[in-house]
């Protein structure tokens, strides 16, 4: 009996004593939390817009922002470089580097891997913000700036994260995959990825992507991506446009024709109408079918914040597989024909139909490029137009999807319900993340979608934020995770 109750009451005091370094690393984190904002009001204030190229010098700041920081928690970091940019008007800048960064190395312990970028979207006041964007605001626990959401708030926080545990225990190796161009493409970096397979990424277990969001307030991992295929279809019906007061009547029209195209591939209710493109897609299970069932996401809000007149699925879980796990087409607009305000009575000689699909696993890219050209083709034979077409495709990407039930997944869930105290929604997006795909295809690593920003984070828009609460929760998260990571 006395054997017993000692070995309850010392199960008891180990039990509690495991839980205590989790709880003193929180408490470090809430200590330090305005010190994280400072921190993050300095990564906003660079402007690392990559999509402008007088914007340069400000990546390559950033990234030796990153560096430092990096350095300072005690990382060995490499800036490896890409070269320059090819542009159209035939001027090659330099490409800003990479950072390769890794803290600690014990080959005892799992390495995970995080990748982010630095860059983003253009910001101006006068595009409608409601403060500077390069200037961090905080309102009613709300921090808005160009970049806290989308990724430099996110990035920081593993950063964070990192600090707090190096003061009692880091339990993983950790490296990290910085970039700056991102968000206008990633030049260079795939290429990058595959030279430092056998190396950098040898001696990695794990990559995680900082780069996502939640679709409600509930905190959500990220298991899977579509991928994308875009086309062009052009017309011509003529050298030049033509009036049509003189030719309306007498000439067919590429306008006309390319609407009649496009009318072919989509229905209503959002059906592609494409022969065999749905041959592909993978039946859904009765544990896939349970996972859309538990997730929390309000579709009628979505509704009436965006203004939609209605859905083409009414309800949650039908609306979230088809804009996740099911092929999607969107026409996305015609170049060349008369768009300006007012009236021209032109008939264009030229104009380009654009649409792409979304593709989900097991849509071979090449299959679906030919599906499309063969039904193109053949609905305008049946057309019997006298006109020129030229069909293109000039993007692709392909999707990703893992399996929830890797060690990963297990330590993300178990992260989220230490640090949130609920169940993780396990979600697919219904987005394309190249770098995610090319990862998976050139390292074979676990990858896994960890992201702290909310639902409502605007990340492209206008008073892009990231709440308070994210932002310092979402550090305890990363924390956790790497604890629970190391005991799996």
């Amino acid at each position: 009996m006395i054997s017993l109750v000692f070995l309850l009451a010392f199960t008891t005091i180990t039990s509690e004593a495991s839980l205590a370094p989790a709880d003193q690393i929180f408490q470090y984190i809430d200590a330090h939390q305005h010190e994280y904002v400072q921190r993050l009001r300095e990564w906003v204030a660079i402007e690392s817009d990559s999509s402008n190229l007088l914007k340069r010098q400000d990546l390559i700041e950033m990234i030796h922002l990153a560096e430092e920081r990096i350095k300072y928690l005690g990382g060995t970091v490499e800036l490896a470089e890409l070269g320059v940019q090819e542009l159209h008007n035939g001027t090659t800048p330099r490409l800003p580097p990479v950072i390769l960064a890794e803290l600690k190395k014990d080959p005892k312990k799992h390495t995970v891997c995080f990748y982010g970028h630095l860059d983003v979207q253009p910001a101006r006041l006068e595009d409608g913000w409601a403060s500077e964007p390069y200037n961090l605001t905080e309102k009613n626990g709300r921090l808005y700036g160009r970049g806290t959401s989308d990724d430099k708030g996110q990035i920081l926080a593993v950063l964070n994260a990192v600090e707090a545990l190096q003061q009692f225990e880091l339990p993983v190796n950790v490296k990290f995959v910085l970039e700056a161009m991102e968000e206008v493409g990633s030049p260079g970096l795939l290429k990058l990825v595959e030279e430092r397979n056998s190396t950098f990424f040898s001696d990695v277990d794990y990559i995680v992507i900082t780069d996502s969001s939640w679709i409600s307030n509930k905190p959500s991992i990220t298991y899977g991506t579509r991928g994308n295929s875009y086309f062009l279809i052009e017309v011509e019906c003529a050298k030049k446009d033509l009036h049509s007061g003189t030719f309306g009547g007498i000439v067919p029209e590429a306008t006309s024709d390319l609407i009649y195209l496009l009318s072919t591939l989509v229905d209503s209710s959002g059906h592609i109408l494409i022969p065999g493109i749905y041959d592909a897609v993978a039946p859904l299970t009765e544990k896939e079918k349970k996972l859309y069932e538990k997730i929390e996401w309000d579709f009628k809000k979505l509704k009436d914040t965006f203004g939609i007149r209605n859905f083409t699925y009414s309800t949650k879980e039908e609306l979230l597989m088809q804009k996740s796990r099911y092929p999607s087409l969107s026409i996305h607009g015609i170049e060349g024909a008369f768009s300006a305000p007012g009236t021209k009575t032109v008939i264009p000689a030229r104009v380009i139909g654009k649409f792409s699909i979304r593709l989900v696993p097991h849509m071979d890219h090449s299959v679906v490029k030919k599906q499309v050209m063969d039904h193109l083709n053949k609905k305008f034979a049946e057309r019997n137009s006298p006109n020129h077409i030229e069909i293109t495709n000039v993007q692709a990407s392909k999707p990703w999807l893992s399996d929830t039930d890797e060690p990963l997944y297990l330590a993300g869930r178990k992260a989220i319900e230490k640090v949130f105290h609920t169940e993780a929604d396990l979600t697919r997006i219904g987005g394309t993340i190249p770098i995610v795909s090319h990862f998976q295809d050139v390292t074979g690593k676990s990858i896994m979608l960890l992201g702290i920003g909310g639902p409502d984070d605007a990340p492209h828009g206008q008073n892009e934020k990231i709440n308070r609460y994210n932002f310092i929760e979402g550090t305890k998260l990363y924390a956790a995770f790497l604890q629970e990571l190391a005991s799996t």
